[in-house]
This record gives C-alpha cells, sequence and structure tokens, in this order.
C-alpha cells in the first residue's frame, strides 16, 4: 500500500473527546494513530459526523476536518 500521508503516523492509544459545538455534548474516541497533520479516531459510529470538528487530546484543541470514514474510523486532518 502506498503512503500518501506528508508526515507518518506514529500508532497510539489515546483517549480523546470531539467537540462539535460548544452546546453539543463531548464525543468519546480512541487516538489510534497520530502525526503533527492529522490522526485516525475510532468511534461507536460515524453516522452524523460533521466535516469540520474540535478534538482534545492531552488538553490541547485542535481543529480537524474528515479526509475518510468507515463506519467506526475517521481519518482527520489538522487545519
Amino acid at each position: 500500500m502506498n503512503e500518501h500521508r506528508i508526515n507518518p503516523r506514529k500508532r497510539v492509544l489515546k483517549s480523546g473527546q470531539i467537540i462539535v459545538s460548544d452546546k453539543a455534548p463531548k464525543l468519546e474516541c480512541t487516538v489510534r494513530n497520530l502525526s503533527k497533520t492529522g490522526a485516525c479516531l475510532q468511534i461507536s459510529t460515524t453516522y452524523g459526523m460533521p466535516a469540520n470538528f474540535s478534538l482534545l487530546i492531552d488538553g490541547v484543541h485542535r481543529p480537524c476536518r474528515v479526509v475518510w470514514r468507515t463506519d467506526t474510523r475517521l481519518g482527520v486532518a489538522f487545519i
């Protein structure tokens, strides 16, 4: 499989929170891999997930854009 990412991702197993808006509840997720430019997130379902949101990992908020999705995983790019 060809690698198309700018920065290689490191495999991790961290908890995170997806923040869609200030009024919506935070959604728990698991960060499966991480780089300077993006991440792979595992969640219960990607149904209804917006294209842009904020990701909270280790106390740091990162604005994200969804690049790809499956039923339970999201590939995001940090913007």
